[in-house]
C-alpha cells in the first residue's frame, strides 16, 4: 500500500557553505556515487530524471522526481538540502530531508533508506573534512548470493580482521585485497563499516538486512587511482570472504 515517508537529518561540518554546495551538486562521487550535476536553475534537469524545484546557491537545493526511474517501490522522491553558515562562514549547518512515497514493503524500505541516510551523510562529512576538493575515482560492487543471509554482514568484519570491540575512531590494520591496509575505522554499526585511509574512503554495506547482497564502495582520491583495478581487487576479496 502506498504511504508517504520523510527522513530528516541536521548536522554541522568543518566546511564552508560553498564547499558543501559543491559536494552535493557536483562532487557526489566523493561520498555517494557519481551523478550528472543538476542544471543550475529552477525547472532544470536533475539526477535520475528529477526536476530542480529550488536553486539558491549556496543555501538551498531541492530536486523531485515522480515515478522514480528503475525503482518500482517508489512513485515520488524528493531531496531537500538547506545550508547555513556558522562561525562566520568557516563551518556549515546542513538540514537534509528525503521524502516521497513508498508503494511496496514500506517498513523495510523506510528502515533501509533511514539507515543508509545516516551512513551517506557521515561519509559526506568525512569527504568534506579530509578529501574535498580532490578528484575522486569511484568503484562499487556486490557480494555473491551467499552474502544475502541474515547474518552475512558479520563475515566482513572477520575478513577484515576487525575485533568486535574495535571502536569508531581507532587506527587499525586490516586485511585488504593486497595485504595489510592501514586505516581509521570511521564508522561502525551492525549495518555498515567505514574505513578511511590516507587516500580513500572504503565503505561496506550490510544490505543483506534488507534482502540484498552485501556491497562495497571505494572512493579513491589517489592521483593514480584505477577504478577497474579497485573493483576487481575488492570483488575478489568479497567473493573469497563468502566462499
Amino acid at each position: 500500500m502506498s504511504k508517504e515517508f520523510e527522513i530528516a537529518r541536521e548536522f554541522e561540518v568543518d566546511a564552508t557553505p560553498e564547499e558543501v554546495w559543491e559536494a552535493i551538486t557536483r562532487g557526489t562521487g566523493g561520498y555517494l556515487w557519481p551523478m550528472e550535476p543538476p542544471e543550475p536553475r529552477v525547472g532544470g534537469a536533475g539526477p535520475f530524471g528529477s526536476e530542480v524545484i529550488a536553486w539558491d546557491p549556496p543555501h538551498r537545493y531541492v530536486n523531485r522526481v515522480a515515478n522514480v526511474e528503475g525503482i518500482s517501490q517508489q512513485t515520488l522522491n524528493q531531496l531537500d538540502h538547506t545550508i547555513e553558515q556558522r562561525d562566520e562562514g568557516r563551518r556549515a549547518w546542513v538540514r537534509y530531508v528525503h521524502s516521497g512515497i513508498f508503494v511496496d514493503d514500506w517498513d523495510n524500505q523506510y528502515d533501509g533508506a533511514s539507515k543508509h541516510t545516516d551512513f551517506y551523510l557521515h561519509t559526506l562529512r568525512e569527504y568534506l573534512t579530509h578529501f574535498a576538493p580532490r578528484p575522486v575515482t569511484f568503484a562499487t560492487l556486490n557480494g555473491p548470493e551467499a552474502s544475502t543471509g541474515a547474518d552475512a554482514f558479520t563475515v566482513v568484519a572477520g575478513a577484515l580482521g576487525l575485533p568486535e570491540d574495535t571502536a569508531e575512531g581507532a587506527r587499525v590494520s586490516v586485511r585488504g585485497p593486497g595485504g595489510p591496509l592501514d586505516a581509521v575505522l570511521d564508522f561502525r554499526n551492525p549495518y555498515f563499516i567505514g574505513l578511511r585511509t590516507e587516500d580513500a574512503l572504503i565503505r561496506f554495506f550490510g544490505r543483506n538486512h534488507w534482502g540484498a547482497p552485501v556491497g562495497v564502495s571505494v572512493h579513491d582520491f589517489a592521483p593514480d587511482a584505477d577504478a577497474k583495478a579497485n573493483e576487481l581487487a575488492w570483488q575478489q576479496w568479497l567473493d573469497e570472504a563468502y566462499a
